[in-house]
């Protein structure tokens, strides 16, 4: 092997002990002795290599047997998990209510205020109460959602989660407000879907009101009946929070609002 050859064509030259007056005589024999010891030693090292090496193939073969590869596995632009632990999202808490569930986002507190017949359930925000979430469920002679016709005839027949207009003086038409009117409401989107066999409503409406308050406040409101009881959740924000990361919140938490 080369490495054994380098050794054998190296002669190494060994000086006996000798006063000044002798003559220097190579002795030649000891190196070829330690020659032949090093090429013992150097197979006996590639041996022990290849041991080694198959030893960690079976070792790597093994592991990969006995376990599934999973994504630590990043998608593109997110952290790698790499100790391959279930990951949990601790933006939002499960809420299991009677005969319905949702997510609430983890740095909202329970609420005490009632606004609406029938609430059951208020949640909001720490550091700003218009960002919140109420479950309302009252009684309803409706079977399914579809009873009360297009998503905009629902909304009409339960306009009272928009809040309503208490003033009552006159008013010029201005800052898009009509005549003798201090609010106003614009549905942004509807839509409809089948969850567990059952149809749902869910609206997107931007509410302003003359004071300006917040910009205006965005309310998502998600909507279905169930053994003669309508569901409601509503989650709120204000148009100025709305746009600095209060969207994620609302949006997630009034998609995840479900009957059991």
């Amino acid at each position: 092997m080369a490495s054994s050859a380098c050794f054998l064509h190296h002669h190494a030259l060994t000086t006996p002990t000798r006063s000044s007056s002798q003559r220097h005589v190579p002795n030649m024999k000891p190196t070829q002795l330690v020659c032949r010891a090093q090429k013992q030693s150097v197979h006996e090292d590639e041996t022990n290599a290849v041991s080694r090496r198959l030893a960690l193939q079976v070792l790597i073969g093994a592991a990969a047997i006995g376990s599934k590869v999973s994504p630590a596995d990043a998608a593109y632009g997110e952290a790698a998990n790499v100790f391959g632990k279930p990951k949990t999202n601790t933006d939002f808490l499960p809420y299991d209510g009677e005969g319905f569930k949702l997510s609430i986002p983890a740095k909202w507190n329970p609420s005490k205020e009632r606004e609406f017949p029938g609430q059951v359930l208020r949640y909001e925000d720490n550091f700003d109460s218009n960002s919140n979430v109420s479950v309302i469920i009252t009684p309803t002679d409706k079977k399914v959602i579809t009873d009360y016709g297009s998503p905009e005839d629902f909304l009409s027949k339960v306009d009272f989660l928009l809040g309503k207009q208490t003033f009552s003086g006159k008013t010029s038409s201005e800052g898009g407000f009509d005549n003798d009117a201090v609010a106003t409401a614009n549905i942004l989107e509807t839509a409809s879907s089948v969850v567990g066999g059952k149809p749902y409503y869910f609206l997107s409406v931007l509410t302003r009101t003359a004071d300006g308050d917040e910009g205006g406040k965005h309310q998502l409101i998600t909507a279905t009946v169930k053994d003669g009881k309508l569901y409601i959740c509503k989650a709120q924000a204000g148009d100025k929070r709305w746009f600095k990361g209060a969207r994620k919140f609302v949006e997630s938490t009034a998609s995840s609002f479900s009957v059991a």
